[in-house]
C-alpha cells in the first residue's frame, strides 16, 4: 500500500469564508499516483473546517446565515472562551457544526464523488495562515 501526505496552506483575508479546494485535492491525488484507496482531507486548526457540498453561492450564503444564527460572533461576552482574551468563541462552535474532515473514496485514480459534490475549506476565524492535511492511502 502507498501513502501520500501534503499540507495545503490558506490565509483568508476575512473572518469567514468558504473556499473550494477540490482542484488542489485532485492535484494531490494525481501526484500520489494512487488509483484505488481513500483520501482524507482535514482542517488542522480548531476554528476551520473541511466539508463536502455543492458549490452554489446561495447555499453558501444560507450556511453563513445559519451558522451566525446558531453561534453569532457578537456579543463577544456571550462566550466564556472569549474571557481568555480571544474573540473567536463562535468560530470553535461553527467548526464543530461544519466538521473537521472528509474522507473520499478513490476509484480508477479519481475522487469518487456523487453529483455536485465538491470539497470546501471553511474558515471561521481568518486573517492568518492555516493548513489542511491531505492524506491519501491505497494502491
Amino acid at each position: 500500500m502507498k501513502s501520500f501526505r501534503r499540507e495545503l496552506w490558506f490565509q483568508v483575508p476575512d473572518r469567514r469564508a468558504f473556499v473550494n479546494i477540490t482542484r488542489q485535492v485532485e492535484e494531490c491525488l494525481r501526484e500520489s499516483g494512487i488509483q484505488e484507496g481513500l483520501c482524507l482531507v482535514n482542517a488542522m486548526h480548531i476554528t476551520a473546517s473541511v466539508f463536502i457540498n455543492d458549490d452554489e453561492g446561495g447555499l453558501h450564503q444560507d450556511f453563513e446565515r445559519w451558522l451566525e444564527e446558531l453561534a453569532p460572533h457578537e456579543p463577544l461576552s456571550r462566550y466564556r472562551h472569549n474571557l481568555t482574551g480571544e474573540d473567536n468563541g463562535d468560530a470553535h462552535i461553527k467548526r464543530t457544526l461544519m466538521g473537521r474532515e472528509v474522507v473520499v473514496a478513490i476509484t480508477e485514480g479519481r475522487l469518487d464523488f456523487g453529483p455536485w459534490e465538491q470539497i470546501f475549506y471553511g474558515e471561521f476565524d481568518g486573517r492568518r495562515k492555516k493548513r489542511v492535511l491531505v492524506k491519501i492511502i491505497g494502491e
